[in-house]
């Protein structure tokens, strides 16, 4: 029987698959021999075909690609005008700041004000977190 081996990364499990497939061993049989060395949790079939055929097709990179993913619509600028706009009315609501940025979703400005500037509610007012005694706990 083999040694389990555990903590690795994707792309080892990855460099294992292309040297299997290189060396003409079906996907199915790269399948049973990293279940067998990685554990049952390591990965499916339909991926060791996939990746296998991405090796067929001429790819060598084993490493993941850039994803695309949500942008990151948060920046400082966009921080600074947004809490410039609530020094100048403390009673703002998150429907107003909608107005005055009609670009920007209303869920985006919550989590700008909340967890970007850190203000909170507090008596109709908008107030900085460090100052109601609310602080976060992780």
């Amino acid at each position: 029987m083999f040694k389990t081996i555990a903590d690795l990364a994707d792309c080892e499990v990855r460099s294992v698959m292309r040297f299997l497939n290189a060396k003409k061993v079906k996907p199915a049989e790269i399948h049973r021999q990293l279940v067998e060395i990685y554990g049952e949790n390591i990965m499916t079939d339909g991926k060791v075909r996939k990746w296998v055929g991405q090796f067929n097709d001429g790819r060598t990179n084993v490493h993941d690609e850039a994803r695309s993913g949500r942008a990151s619509v948060v920046n400082v600028c966009l921080a600074a005008k947004v809490s410039e706009k609530i020094r100048e009315n403390r009673r703002f609501t998150i429907r107003m700041l909608c107005d005055e940025f009609p670009q920007i979703s209303k869920t985006v400005l919550h989590e700008i004000v909340t967890n970007r500037l850190n203000y909170r509610k507090l008596c109709s007012r908008w107030v900085p977190k460090m100052l109601t005694g609310v602080h976060k706990t992780k």
